[in-house]
């Protein structure tokens, strides 16, 4: 299956935030975003170092200035989304 050219990473770390919230583990995350997203899901590492930020209470996801990077703009309209789209899959079970 081709993968489009969305960058997904943007939205996982709210898609992290969700995983730590219902007490996954670093690797169940992990492998949720491998099955959703393939080689563009974040790395287990990087899943793991978020992971512990937000341990630390540190849930700032946004991105931080920095030359090449584009600022993440409207992120509540993200994670709106993404916890609508989470409420209908259950549903639907």
């Amino acid at each position: 299956m081709k993968m489009s050219s969305f960058e997904p990473n943007k939205c996982h770390l709210w898609e992290l935030i969700y995983f730590f919230n219902l007490k996954k583990s670093v690797a169940e995350a992990h492998r949720l975003l491998v099955e959703a997203y393939g080689d563009a899901a974040l790395s287990e590492r990087s899943c793991r170092e978020w992971f512990q930020k937000f341990k630390n209470d540190e849930f700032d996801v946004e991105d931080k200035e920095r030359s090449g990077r584009p600022k993440m703009r409207n992120w509540k309209h993200y994670w709106m989304k993404i916890r609508a789209k989470r409420k209908k899959n259950l549903h639907l079970h």
